[in-house]
């Protein structure tokens, strides 16, 4: 894979920031998008959204520095997202407390060294497929996105989204070089211009913000959860402990990186620690993202230090409501279409992947792979009204595509067809 910046390769002082902003880009959508649905249960959504924005930046920063030292974009955890919903009739304490259990328990496994036994689990079948699950369960966030038209009339909408993403892979084909890797961070920017142009749909309203502010409420609400909700979220976190390690198992093995056992080992106590505090601050808790192999890919950059300016950026935009509010007006659609782009991009890593480690030889590495991608993807297109009615303590896991994908692989993989395993190679 041709990169032209390594793991630890520094650039200069101008392209650094113009890469950290790349991955601000790239962080910013998701932080927004759950810090809104969640940010309804503790005074509006802007307090809620500087936490988050403050937790990751200074998290990001460790990771980078201290923890898995990776370029990988962190983030609300989305597993926790269902858990956090479902019990919130529980009371909002009840749950941040169960996250900050969940949080210490993650840290002592890392500690302690026991979290190296899920480690030996991903071998490159397995990453293959988290790879692939990551892209194919977040078709339908994209398909939200995109058709998240608001007072804009649907079919317009849907012309601008197809056109959008015609002109951001022509300008992927026609680029190269350093100008490739912001082709996301343009898009974003011209797009969202190009949206209020033809819509005329930016609300004046969001520059009526505080320009500093320091968060409200720093301190969430804590209170003694049932037995319940702390198995429910027990299961999360085993689903959050999966996400995680693969995550740094994927971008581990596609830079072929040294001693990357001590790297994950790191990684998940900075995790686990990220949501004990987020537990504390009353806020959901963090995770590495698996979609940084198909931003490395794209932007040809896998350079950690240029996380650093978007870690900054984070902590920048954590002390400032109005940047917050502007950033929460960026038009739905024109996020969509910049995940899509990167999650073709992940698919695209997926695959070299798997001819570079020459994954699949037979037809039953086909079907280690294929069933777990389908069982992924069905699952995430399950109508609610079916996963609705799952009880709680199964349903963050049962109602999750990623983590059932997940889970399907490493049973097809180390026990319906060990022979096959790749579990030498590692």
């Amino acid at each position: 894979m041709h990169l032209k910046y390594g793991l630890n390769d520094k650039p200069g002082k101008a392209e650094m920031l113009l890469l950290g902003l790349q991955w601000l880009a790239v962080t910013i959508p998701s932080l927004i998008i759950i810090g809104e649905i969640l940010g309804v249960f503790e005074n509006g959504g802007i307090p809620y959204l500087q936490k988050i924005f403050l937790l990751v930046g200074f998290l990001l920063l460790v990771q980078v520095l201290w923890g898995h030292r990776l370029p990988l974009v962190m983030g609300p955890a989305t597993v926790l997202l269902i858990g956090v919903l479902t019990s919130s009739d529980q009371g909002i304490g009840a749950v941040n407390s169960s996250i900050l259990i969940g949080g210490l328990i993650l840290t002592f496994l890392a500690i302690s060294n026991l979290i190296k036994y899920l480690e030996r689990l991903f071998t490159s079948r397995v990453i293959m497929v988290i790879l692939l699950l990551i892209a194919f369960t977040l078709t339908p966030t994209i398909i939200n996105l995109v058709s998240s038209a608001g007072s804009v009339p649907a079919n317009y909408n849907f012309i601008f989204v197809i056109a959008f993403i015609l002109i951001i892979f022509i300008a992927h084909a026609f680029t190269k070089g350093i100008l490739r890797s912001f082709v996301p961070l343009i898009a974003l920017f011209l797009g969202s211009v190009a949206y209020y142009l033809v819509f005329d749909t930016f609300n004046i309203s969001h520059l009526n913000s505080p320009l500093l502010a320091f968060p409200s409420n720093f301190i969430g609400n804590l209170a003694i959860p049932d037995i319940g909700i702390i198995i429910a979220f027990l299961i999360s976190f085993l689903a959050l402990a999966i996400n995680d390690i693969s995550s740094m198992e994927s971008v581990g093995f596609m830079l072929k990186v040294d001693k990357l056992q001590e790297r994950v080992k790191k990684g998940v106590a900075v995790t686990g620690a990220g949501n004990f505090l987020a537990g504390l601050f009353g806020i959901i808790g963090p995770v590495n993202y698996s979609l940084s192999p198909g931003i490395i890919v794209a932007t040809q950059n896998a350079s950690r230090f240029t996380l650093i300016p978007a870690a900054i950026g984070l902590l920048v935009l954590a002390f400032s409501p109005m940047a917050l509010n502007i950033l929460t007006g960026i038009p739905l659609p024109v996020i969509g279409v910049i995940f899509l782009y990167l999650m073709v991009a992940q698919i695209g890593a997926a695959l070299l992947l798997a001819v570079e480690s020459k994954t699949l030889k037979t037809i039953d590495d086909g079907i280690i792979v294929g069933l777990p991608v389908l069982l992924g993807i069905i699952i995430a297109f399950m109508p609610q009204s079916v996963t609705s009615g799952l009880p709680l303590v199964i349903k963050p896991i049962v109602a999750n595509g990623f983590v059932m994908g997940a889970l399907a692989v490493l049973i097809f993989e180390h026990l319906l067809y060990p022979r096959n395993s790749t579990y030498s190679e590692n």
